[in-house]
């Protein structure tokens, strides 16, 4: 029945590019808050919340520190919607592969800056690829989803499963337990992502870039356009 479903939507709105992207969001914000100075650098509300604490405080070069990923997320997002508008997708090729390499890339850099001093530099570039993520991918199955977040998609699964036991409805079922699924493959990816800091703290964002990897080839399988 699912791979019958999954049939009806595009590569990039299929469960599995999903729940590999979200592993990929929770293993970043791991990253960013364990190895990077305690940055969440994929939702931004935390942020702007340190960041009006910090004002209040004097704290000037910390609330700096997190107003970057919060430019960076509303620059992510600009980029994306240039990529869309602009890039010329094939039949095999379309502006989602695109973003997805440009999101590897940025991360592959991010793995080559030391912790430390360059921290801010990380969390920035984190937070544009999250953005660029977020932006990109909004849909799992027809129902709109985020992968670097997970808040929306907790209200949005809860509200499913009340309407499957008070309406009896299959479809509301499936719904609620695909929004499940994608918080559950977000939680896996956390906990992921606080192992491979673990081992290396530097590097350890590879993880998230090797779930995308995996995203972008299941998008390059035949069917129809990612």
């Amino acid at each position: 029945m699912l791979q019958e479903t999954e049939k009806q939507f595009q590569k990039s709105e299929s469960f599995l590019v999903g729940a590999l992207l979200a592993a990929a969001g929770g293993l970043l914000d791991a990253y960013t808050y364990l190895s990077r100075g305690g940055v969440f650098a994929n939702a931004e509300t935390g942020n702007m919340v340190l960041f009006g604490i910090c004002l209040i405080q004097g704290q000037w070069r910390r609330a700096a520190g997190y107003l970057l990923p919060i430019l960076a997320f509303a620059l992510g997002v600009l980029a994306a919607e240039f990529i869309r508008e602009h890039h010329r997708s094939g039949p095999r090729y379309h502006w989602r592969h695109t973003v997805l390499l440009a999101e590897i890339a940025v991360l592959c850099v991010v793995a080559f800056l030391p912790r430390g001093e360059w921290d801010p530099a990380a969390n920035t570039l984190v937070a544009f690829v999250c953005a660029l993520q977020v932006e990109t991918f909004r849909k799992v199955r027809g129902n709109p989803f985020a992968t670097t977040m997970c808040t929306g998609n907790l209200r949005s699964g809860t509200e499913a499963i009340y309407h499957a036991l008070t309406g009896g409805k299959r479809t509301s079922v499936e719904k609620g337990l695909c929004y499940y699924a994608v918080i559950a493959c977000f939680i896996a990816g956390a906990a992921l992502g606080a192992w491979l800091t673990g081992l290396a703290p530097q590097r350890a964002v590879l993880g998230a870039a090797g779930f995308q990897l995996a995203a972008f080839g299941l998008m390059c399988q035949k069917g129809r356009q990612a």
